[in-house]
């Protein structure tokens, strides 16, 4: 009677490989619908941000690549907006937006995915006996550096084409340059690594950047929750799975943009320098390495030409953050 009691309970080889094979089935499917879930609403959200910040970034973008050896053109970003507008209208200031919604659907969409994806290999490696719980805040920041060196070898390419499209016209040329004009002339003066003309300088800003945008959103996040279970009852061991008011939402992404481009703007500065070089000749028939373009732009106009347009640069990030951790995270409440 024991022995055939026994023989119910215990499950057979066959049967223990059979629920094993249905848990890692279900596993992988739910990984497989987090992933999509990053891809589509860090890909909506991202798109909402650039249409709202890209007319300040053509302004940066036009500021920063202003040429050593000539007088500047714009004294600052209100005199680089007013004759920009005056001179192509709206239209100008929307000029070659095209690839940097594709590069924000890219970018965003990127990142949450793969700062999810390493807070999942932080807690299976070195934070194995946390798993269920909240990574600290130095954790989270390190995965949001790592996302942001992953996500810079997607972005270069993009930001190179963004680039030369922003920068205005030159005497030489009357004919505005499309997209595909300028993939065409990098791939055939430089080949497919062309393409990565200015990685290291994107690798730098989005490396650090990502990690000040994603700790100071966990940050900020995390000071918004321990005030808001101050005389409830929700405990502080809780206070992680409580969903922020927009409002909160909002702010904490407001402090993440500006986070991100302030901390790091010189390397963008350079960055831009370099991908705009063949449209606005700032190297004579020669492309510059990182080093030598910020060698160069530091002798000619000091830290102020490495800070030129950051002010701009962080008043539109503010909003635009704010807006995309607000969608990202709605999306996400209200989809599970």
């Amino acid at each position: 009677m024991t022995e055939s009691v026994e023989r119910q309970i215990i499950p057979s080889p066959d049967k223990h490989d059979e629920i094993s094979k249905i848990t890692s089935t279900a596993t992988v499917s739910n990984q497989g619908a987090e992933a999509l879930k990053d891809i589509v609403f860090g890909s909506v959200a991202g798109i909402v941000g650039k249409t709202i910040e890209y007319p300040f970034d053509t302004v940066k973008v036009r500021l920063q690549s202003q040429p050593n050896n000539l007088p500047l053109r714009y004294k600052g970003p209100v005199d680089c907006f007013r004759k920009s507008f005056r001179t192509e209208g709206v239209h100008g200031l929307y000029r070659g937006i095209s690839a940097p919604l594709f590069g924000a659907a890219i970018e965003t969409s990127s990142l949450f995915f793969s700062y999810r994806l390493a807070q999942k290999a932080l807690q299976a490696t070195l934070y194995t006996s946390q798993a269920d719980s909240t990574l600290s805040l130095g954790a989270l920041v390190s995965c949001g550096a790592a996302s942001g060196a992953f996500t810079s070898l997607l972005l270069t390419p993009i930001e190179l084409v963004k680039c030369q499209m922003q920068v205005p016209l030159t005497p030489v040329s009357s004919k505005k340059p499309g997209p595909l004009s300028i993939i065409a002339s990098v791939y055939r003066h430089h080949g497919l690594l062309g393409f990565w003309h200015g990685q290291l300088g994107t690798l730098i800003r989005e490396t650090g950047g990502s990690a000040a945008w994603f700790g100071s959103y966990e940050g900020v996040s995390a000071l918004f929750r321990h005030y808001d279970a101050k005389g409830s009852s929700i405990s502080p061991s809780d206070t992680k799975v409580v969903t922020l008011p927009v409002w909160q939402q909002m702010l904490a992404g407001a402090t993440a943009g500006a986070s991100y481009n302030f901390v790091f703007y010189p390397a963008d500065t350079i960055k831009s320098r370099m991908q705009t070089e063949e449209v606005s000749e700032v190297v004579n028939g020669r492309r510059g390495t990182f080093w030598a373009v910020g060698k160069s732009l530091y002798k000619q106009q000091g830290v102020k030409g490495l800070y030129r347009g950051c002010g701009i640069t962080v008043a539109r990030a503010a909003p635009s953050s704010a807006f995309i951790f607000a969608i990202y995270e709605g999306l996400r409440n209200w989809f599970g």
